[in-house]
């Protein structure tokens, strides 16, 4: 992949991506708890993957790139269970403006944020506004599993999405990286199925360990590869479809 990997090609081979009016992937995740059976880099490890399928299927009918990860966000509600690294709001704004402005200068007007962590999503929604408005360019925001999220539907037995360290994100683990899952620690697991135990009026903030002892919120039981493999390709084709169909530019 490492045509479409920023962080491999030649400053030239840059400057011919601009050219062609490339479009500009910018992958942000976290480091963060997922339970006592998945490693914190899931949100990181997931969001890059998405980012590389996504270019793949893309590079049929446009010119594409992918920027290196963001490896950390905003995980302050993890913090409570530990192993988890997070930003500042004032850092994570100043380190994003500071990729996003560096790619305007280079030339390229279209760019892509793609989140892969639930806590980064309403900061980033404001924070793409804000660069929107500052560079004049249509920067775009997308958290990967939302554009997929009726196709996630009809993958999953147990859940409608992604919640935390569950049957989605245990699925994608086993289908990228079973050797860092461990499903004997899931069999005694009794988590709340949704996220914060489900909707509520009022927002209060809460850490993940007052409402989920285990860190976990879903069904990781009901994971399997299989169902990992086609959650990732769903995410990308889901994404791929709307960044190559223009409408968004």
């Amino acid at each position: 992949m490492s045509e479409f990997e920023w962080a491999n090609l030649k400053a030239r081979e840059i400057r011919q991506l601009k050219d062609r009016d490339a479009i500009v992937i910018l992958p942000i995740g976290s480091i963060e708890q997922h339970g006592p059976h998945l490693p914190v880099q899931v949100d990181t490890l997931l969001v890059s993957e998405v980012a590389q399928r996504t270019a793949r299927l893309v590079a049929k009918n446009s010119a594409v790139i992918v920027l290196p990860t963001i490896w950390s966000g905003l995980a302050e509600h993890h913090m409570s269970l530990g192993g988890t690294v997070t930003l500042d709001l004032t850092t994570f704004f100043a380190l994003i403006r500071g990729i996003v402005r560096s790619v305007a200068r280079n030339g390229f007007k279209r760019i892509l944020l793609l989140n892969g962590h639930g806590g980064n999503m309403t900061a980033l929604n404001a924070l793409c506004a804000e660069l929107s408005v500052e560079m004049s360019l249509p920067i775009g925001l997308a958290t990967y599993w939302v554009p997929a999220q009726r196709e996630f539907e009809e993958i999953l037995d147990e859940q409608q999405s992604v919640e935390h360290a569950c049957e989605a994100e245990t699925s994608m683990l086993l289908a990228l990286r079973p050797d860092l899952v461990d499903m004997s620690a899931v069999v005694s697991l009794r988590p709340p199925r949704d996220w914060e135990g489900g909707p509520s009026d009022i927002y209060v903030w809460r850490p993940v360990a007052a409402w989920s002892p285990s860190g976990v919120a879903g069904v990781p039981g009901a994971a399997s590869a299989e169902k990992g493999e086609k959650l990732l390709n769903a995410a990308a084709q889901a994404l791929a479809d709307r960044l190559r169909s223009g409408q968004m530019w």
